[in-house]
């Protein structure tokens, strides 16, 4: 009982995890369905679908009541709820680098990203922020010769002006040994670094 499940909105996008408890509250109000993958195929199970399915199951993964056996499931999916948790992209120096693409925003060329810097667009001392707004890729050239300087004081342009990404960030969850492999086809693997900061 101690395990995690993975919840899929209507639309099958990862939205959460959540106890076996709250799964099988989920499932006996109708609310959710079991999502059982073979391979590239999936099924999906009400409560007293999955019931019987686990009546001939013999693994371990499962709850005894006095008058039946059931089956923990791994995934389930929900059947009124299509929408994505509201969530902010992250302010992080992987996620600047995403929406630059890797790409000095005053030379435009793109470059790995260990030879980028991020640049504050209004110098950090003439009142600029650490905000998406403020904060672009530069490589090492540009960043030096832009220097404490606002981009028309060095004769320098924007390629594009920086903006607040509009991307949703998918579910991060992280993976372990303890984490069901069926849980692999609904997630988009993240990785988040810490948040950026003053």
């Amino acid at each position: 009982m101690s395990d995690n499940v993975l919840v899929l909105n209507r639309l099958w996008q990862a939205v959460n995890v959540c106890s076996v408890r709250r799964a099988f509250t989920l499932l006996c109000a109708g609310h959710a369905q079991v999502v059982e993958t073979s391979g590239a195929n999936y099924q999906t199970f009400g409560f007293r679908e999955w019931q019987d399915v686990s009546r001939h199951y013999d693994g371990h993964d499962v709850v005894r009541t006095i008058s039946f056996k059931i089956r923990i499931p791994k995934v389930i999916v929900l059947l009124f709820y299509d929408r994505f948790p509201k969530k902010e992209v992250k302010f992080t120096r992987q996620n600047v680098f995403e929406r630059d693409k890797s790409t000095c925003q005053y030379c435009g060329r793109g470059f790995d990203r260990k030879d980028l810097n991020l640049d504050h667009v209004i110098p950090r001392d003439r009142g600029g922020r650490m905000t998406w707004e403020n904060i672009v890729c530069s490589c090492v050239e540009c960043n030096t010769r832009k220097g404490n300087r606002t981009p028309t004081e060095a004769g320098m342009r924007l390629v594009r002006r920086p903006r607040r990404p509009k991307w949703r960030p998918s579910l991060v969850v992280s993976f372990s040994k303890h984490m069901d492999d069926s849980w692999r086809t609904f997630l988009d693997i993240s990785y988040w670094n810490v948040e950026l900061g003053e």
